[in-house]
């Protein structure tokens, strides 16, 4: 073989193995993308769930703070018909 042969035969080889490469870092690279957009969806899963359980906890500490209270039952009823009507306002926004 001559010289020439020789080098085009490592320059074929080479360019092989960089195609080769190439692919697998591809494969690599799109494995990565998937496991992204799965961690975004656990983390706006987790976000959404964090934002009920905090209104939930501030429904019940209305709650607590009602109960201690001595006042008439006309007055509670209103504040429970403002918080209704600030948690439908929040609902509202976020079914937008």
């Amino acid at each position: 073989m001559s010289v020439i042969a020789k080098k085009l035969d490592q320059v074929l080889d080479r360019t092989q193995k960089l195609v080769d490469l190439s692919k697998a870092l591809q494969e690599h690279n799109d494995l990565l993308n998937l496991e992204n957009e799965s961690l975004k969806v656990a983390l706006e899963t987790s976000e959404n769930k964090r934002k009920d359980l905090e209104e939930k906890l501030r429904v019940l500490k209305i709650a607590k703070s009602l109960e201690g209270t001595s006042e008439k039952t006309f007055d509670i009823k209103q504040k429970i018909n403002e918080f209704v009507r600030e948690i439908d306002k929040c609902i509202v926004l976020l079914n937008k």
